[in-house]
């Protein structure tokens, strides 16, 4: 089934890496079995995007390639096996591509290639390019439908602001992983990233007392601020990291024992010793999800108070769907509360990018409009 779909579109397209993206017209994707195609509306900047694509990550992926990773978009066209998606729906377009004989081989869309022979595959020949294009094709499976009159309507929030999603879904998959029950206490560190913010907002809306745990004093205060401003019943604690593992474990027990830790270490702070900060205030049995890049996890203490240890790739699907319906269901906050959204056309690209290396934090986010 398909719209009328124009023969060529405009996208980014990186033709290696430290020079830069082109806007150009290029051919648009056909239907075929197991895929859609997307008319895409808002697609999503991560924080760390310029230095995928200058090269400074050292992230692996084939060139040349359309940018992006996670879109909304509306559905333009679709293959003969779709039997629920419809066109014009609205749909949230996942980045993380799994291949369907195995689960296991799965690559980040234009961000990285991910470490087995079938992911690599997958992404060089089949689903190569990402969503910073005014069309794209995407498997059927990762097309979430939204309920655009709920949440665009009664709800209030615009379709941009939606893209803020992306971010929300990663810490809600590692919360879910380590099984955060309404009512426990988290540790969230650090707390004043994109993703550290993202996972404030989400342990609130899924019931928890949070302890956000970062460096950035000022930050720290806008983030709780920012929460109370939207939820003003939420249970939220502050603490200053200094750096000394001790001091920091003394303020964090001073709210008491905590049933889990959430880590979003970036590569720059990988030998921090907030993670171990953190451990220390655990009660037996409470549980760590490892995010980010930390190589501090105190094992010991780990093995000697039964503490679960997990690390965390992003989530999975059923964490995507239970997702979209708190968000339907109105648990998250609304309008400038919920999130801040910059938009950027994409002949903008650069200054795009360098927001979303720069406007991060809880309820900050930077979107690429085709």
């Amino acid at each position: 089934m398909a719209a009328n779909l124009p023969t060529e579109h405009r996208a980014l397209v990186l033709e290696a890496l430290g020079e830069g993206f082109q806007v150009k017209k290029i051919p648009t994707p056909q239907p075929g079995l197991g895929n859609a195609i997307i008319r895409i509306e808002s697609a999503g900047v991560l924080s760390y995007h310029r230095e995928i694509y200058d090269g400074a990550r050292g992230y692996n992926f084939p060139k040349p390639i359309v940018g992006g990773m996670s879109a909304i978009g509306r559905i333009a066209a679709l293959g003969p096996d779709s039997v629920a998606l419809k066109l014009g729906q609205l749909v949230y377009v996942d980045c993380v591509i799994h291949a369907r004989d195995d689960p296991g081989a799965l690559f980040l869309t234009a961000i990285h290639e991910g470490t087995t022979e079938g992911s690599k595959k997958l992404i060089r020949d089949v689903w190569r390019d990402g969503y910073f294009a005014e069309y794209a094709k995407a498997p059927l499976e990762n097309c979430y439908p939204l309920d655009e009159a709920r949440l665009c309507g009664t709800l209030g929030y615009t379709i941009h602001d939606l893209m803020y999603i992306c971010y929300l879904l990663v810490p809600f998959g590692g919360l879910r992983d380590i099984r955060l029950e309404p009512g426990e206490t988290v540790i969230i560190c650090p707390a004043t990233g994109g993703y550290g913010g993202a996972g404030v907002q989400v342990a609130i809306a899924m019931g928890a007392r949070v302890i956000a745990f970062g460096r950035n004093e000022k930050e720290l205060a806008r983030l709780k601020e920012h929460v109370l401003r939207g939820t003003p019943n939420a249970s939220i604690e502050t603490v200053k990291m200094t750096g000394d593992e001790m001091t920091d474990a003394a303020a964090l027990k001073a709210f008491g024992p905590v049933d889990a830790v959430i880590d979003f270490s970036p590569p720059q702070a990988a030998k921090s010793p907030h993670v171990k900060s953190a451990v220390w205030t655990l009660r037996r049995g409470g549980r760590v999800s490892m995010m980010g890049w930390n190589e501090n996890p105190m094992v010991p203490t780990v093995l000697a108070r039964n503490i679960t240890l997990k690390g965390k790739l992003m989530y999975e699907r059923e964490d995507i769907e239970l997702f979209m319906k708190m968000l339907e269901r109105g648990l998250f906050p609304r309008g400038k509360n919920f999130v801040h959204t910059k938009v950027f056309p994409l002949e903008d690209w650069k200054e795009g990018l360098d927001a979303g290396a720069e406007f991060l934090g809880i309820g900050k986010y930077v979107t690429l409009a085709p």
